[in-house]
């Protein structure tokens, strides 16, 4: 297992500086940030020498690219759909140019009059196992990120994913704080979805109890994310269950921490996390 980090936060930097700073910081993984026009990497510009010239570097600095990050959440969108299909198919070419096994993506909104689990049912198949079925053959596994707001909520939603979208290829990019303020056990998510954790977010929930008590559970406010070590995920439990479970990927750090510098953010939460490790 090995610390990494989503480069998304970063934006004035391009990957060749990125993956300097990954060096200085410690920092093993890069979960590169890849959409048209992105300063890291855009999958439509992006020319064979580029990606030598990245690849050399990558191997200068023993760094290396854990995945390649495209989140849009206009996959469940019909007049968007199938422009993402096409994008997707350009960021899993990428990434096998890159010898990258992983491409990160989000299961979308759920189209409006229907629920996350009727979304999922009667959608998700359709956008998602042209896909996947490319990935396959490019040798590139697809990872769902678990953002609550998405079709992913509950352990329910992920039952459901599984159950019509079944292939292999298609994973999960866990991330446990998604769960925390939900309350629902991240744990047993692991523990559940195993062989389906093909690459993982490290970040953190912090809860204000009091205000929580004073406002409920259905008011805003009282929880926020917080890098790895600032809030109540235990993160020894969590990083010895997946070990246990059979994860020995990147721990992926995704910087939401308002109160935290990012590169001095970054620091802080893979030396938090590196002994882990």
């Amino acid at each position: 297992m090995y610390v990494g980090m989503l480069t998304a936060p970063l934006q004035s930097k391009n990957i060749f500086e990125l993956i300097d700073f990954a060096e200085i910081a410690n920092i093993k993984g890069l979960e590169v940030s890849t959409y048209p026009g992105s300063k890291h990497l855009d999958p439509l510009r992006t020319e064979y020498r580029l990606v030598k010239e990245i690849r050399s570097k990558l191997e200068e600095k023993g760094r290396l690219i854990s995945s390649l990050a495209y989140y849009d959440c206009g996959i469940t969108e019909p007049k968007k759909s199938r422009k993402v299909q096409e994008i997707a198919s350009k960021v899993i070419d990428l990434a096998n140019s890159l010898g990258v096994e992983v491409v990160c993506m989000l299961s979308g909104f759920p189209i409006r009059g229907l629920s996350k689990i009727q979304t999922i049912r009667d959608y998700l198949p359709g956008c998602f196992n042209p896909i996947v079925k490319y990935a396959r053959k490019k040798r590139v596994k697809i990872a769902i990120e678990n953002w609550y707001m998405t079709n992913l909520q509950g352990l329910d939603t992920f039952e459901e994913m599984f159950k019509v979208i079944p292939d292999e290829n298609f994973g999960l990019n866990f991330d446990p704080s998604h769960l925390v303020h939900q309350e629902c056990d991240y744990l047993l998510a692991v523990k559940s979805f195993r062989d389906r954790i093909f690459h993982t977010h490290a970040k953190d929930t912090y809860i204000d109890e009091d205000l929580k008590k004073k406002v409920g559970v259905y008011s805003e406010g009282w929880w926020r994310y917080v890098l790895p070590g600032f809030g109540i995920v235990r993160w020894g439990e969590y990083i010895s269950c997946l070990k246990h479970c059979g994860y020995d990927g990147v721990l992926s750090i995704e910087h939401e921490d308002s109160s935290q510098p990012l590169e001095e953010g970054f620091l802080k939460a893979a030396w938090f996390l590196e002994p882990y490790c």
